[in-house]
């Protein structure tokens, strides 16, 4: 664990809470920003378990020792002020002339299990990966980055939504005169024309193999860009997002919004 990045979350977390007025209970032992930087910390480090980042944290002296179903109850009331911090963060990081974009299978049980499941239901939930050659069940996240892998927009959709679905809302937000560059599985001439007619924003995706390839320009970029996004997807993977383990579909999300947020800091804070 690097003290640095552990240090640098909390006062990131802390200035963000004291900007928008949050106030702290005064019969807590533990502050909201320590609550919310053990669960980044559980998602940086531990794969999203936090019951073994609070005992580490604990026994480092980052945090005081509090129980496993007090810390969940607090961490789960403080839910939305972890949307709102990762939502400013993305917000302000949603410059530059460059972005990638990429989406994760993130299954909430195995596929045998998807009939028992309690948390989803239905084919709505029910999904293939391509890079993996598998089906799953679950959801899809659908992620923006800068070149430095800092996330400015994402959106988790059931598992069966095409990645073309969210794009629109997902680039119309960001400057115009830029550029997205994505995987094969964001090709669509008719989509690529709208976007850069509404948004004034360039999509320009990994063609297959049966297309015209690129002008030579698009094609080097996207070639350099590709690996940046095999690198964040190998950041995400290392944080756990595909094997989350959650009891509802409230820690769930919550355990993603930790992740991006974790993500962000990750390529925000110097090593």
């Amino acid at each position: 664990m690097n003290d640095t990045y552990i240090v640098t979350s909390y006062v990131v977390i802390d200035d963000i809470l004291k900007a928008y007025g949050y106030e702290e209970d005064g019969r807590a032992n533990s502050s909201a920003s320590e609550i919310l930087t053990v669960a980044v910390m559980a998602a940086k480090y531990f794969q999203n378990h936090h019951e073994r980042a609070l005992y580490i944290m604990a026994g480092m002296g980052y945090v005081k020792t509090l129980s496993m179903s007090r810390f969940n109850r607090r961490l789960h009331a403080l839910q939305d002020w972890l949307e709102g911090i990762v939502r400013l963060l993305t917000e302000v990081c949603r410059s530059g002339e460059v972005f990638i974009m990429d989406s994760m299978p993130l299954p909430v049980c195995k596929r045998v299990r998807a009939r028992r499941c309690k948390k989803v239901r239905g084919k709505a939930f029910c999904g293939y990966c391509a890079a993996k050659k598998e089906k799953f069940f679950g959801w899809r996240l659908h992620l923006i980055c800068t070149p430095a892998g800092v996330p400015v927009s994402f959106d988790l959709l059931p598992a069966s939504e095409q990645d073309l679905n969210p794009i629109h809302e997902l680039i119309f937000s960001l400057p115009q005169g830029a550029a997205v560059f994505a995987d094969k599985g964001y090709v669509s001439e008719e989509d690529a024309k709208s976007i850069l007619n509404t948004c004034g924003v360039r999509l320009v995706a990994i063609p297959r193999k049966n297309m015209a390839p690129l002008p030579w320009a698009d094609d080097y970029d996207v070639r350099l860009y590709r690996r940046r996004i095999e690198t964040l997807y190998s950041q995400m993977e290392a944080m756990g997002l595909q094997h989350l383990r959650a009891r509802t579909n409230h820690g769930f999300l919550l355990k993603v919004s930790a992740s991006v947020l974790a993500l962000a800091l990750t390529n925000l804070i110097p090593n």
